[in-house]
């Protein structure tokens, strides 16, 4: 099954009428991804959806802006990226992992505990036209990055007791 498969069924699992669409992204419109297009419900879902929802969040569905503005940023500054090892922790839909290669990043690596958003950046890596390693647990980083980027991982209070080790990395 491909990722767009994959993903696709996933996200029926939650929201049943959930699609996904390639879309360009209004805040760093250099990079498409797959994320749930814009016919998706608004109003009241039903509980059990609601329910499944907030168990399985897709937060990979969707991109959100402050990826957007951080993604273009690297774009715009293709210096900060070039030639180094790149790591994009919590990478989600893999926006900025993807602005990192495409920024000319020696390697870039999207890490995310969710293999649903694992397979979301690759599907949109791929997309894209460029490469990314896949990770699913930061403890497997195999050597140290030269550029550690996190966007959008402080939401969760639960996050905040691995900050401290990132300079580990």
């Amino acid at each position: 099954m491909t990722d767009l498969c994959q993903l696709t069924n996933n996200l029926r699992k939650t929201i049943r009428s959930g699609n996904l669409a390639l879309q360009a992204l209004p805040l760093c419109p250099d990079i498409s991804l797959y994320l749930i297009s814009d016919d998706y419900p608004k109003g009241r879902l039903p509980d059990d959806e609601m329910l499944a929802i907030m168990e399985q969040p897709a937060y990979w569905s969707f991109c959100w802006a402050s990826g957007q503005v951080l993604g273009n940023y690297l774009l715009s500054r293709p210096a900060l990226c070039a030639n180094k090892t790149v790591l994009d922790l919590g990478a989600g839909s893999g926006v900025v992992a993807i602005a990192a290669a495409k920024s000319g990043a020696r390697s870039v690596t999207a890490c995310d505990t969710d293999p649903l958003a694992l397979a979301a950046s690759r599907a949109n890596a791929e997309v894209n036209g460029v490469s990314l390693k896949l990770l699913d647990n930061l403890a497997n980083l195999s050597s140290k990055v030269d550029l550690l980027i996190a966007a959008d991982v402080l939401y969760d209070r639960d996050n905040l007791s691995w900050l401290s080790e990132l300079h580990l990395y």
